[in-house]
């Protein structure tokens, strides 16, 4: 198995999508603490997906694209990320319950 170092980056889409999500839980859903919870379980998700982001299964997308989409599961969300060349480029973060292909 190779031994590859990975750089992060965020998009700010990606970036947008999860303080719209965390903003939502705290101020629609009164749940505080459930919102950072979510962050630092995001957050906790991708960077240990960052040891080896090509060993998971990449989405089936309808689209053709440049780069294949991988995702991490956290709870009800999943998050979306490619990888180009040694960098793993965190895209999404989206309701599991959405028509994803419509949003990616």
């Amino acid at each position: 198995m190779e031994n590859k170092s990975y750089k992060l980056r965020y998009l700010p889409l990606f970036e947008q999508d999860l303080v719209s999500t965390a903003s939502y839980i705290t101020n629609v859903l009164k749940n505080e603490d459930a919102a950072i919870r979510l962050v630092d379980d995001v957050e906790a998700a991708i960077l240990e997906r960052l040891n080896n982001p090509v060993a998971f299964e990449p989405y089936p997308s309808a689209k053709k694209r440049d780069y294949p989409y991988y995702r991490i599961y956290v709870r009800n969300y999943v998050v979306y990320y490619v990888v180009i060349d040694d960098v793993m480029e965190v895209r999404r973060l989206m309701y599991g319950a959405r028509d994803t292909d419509r949003h990616l």
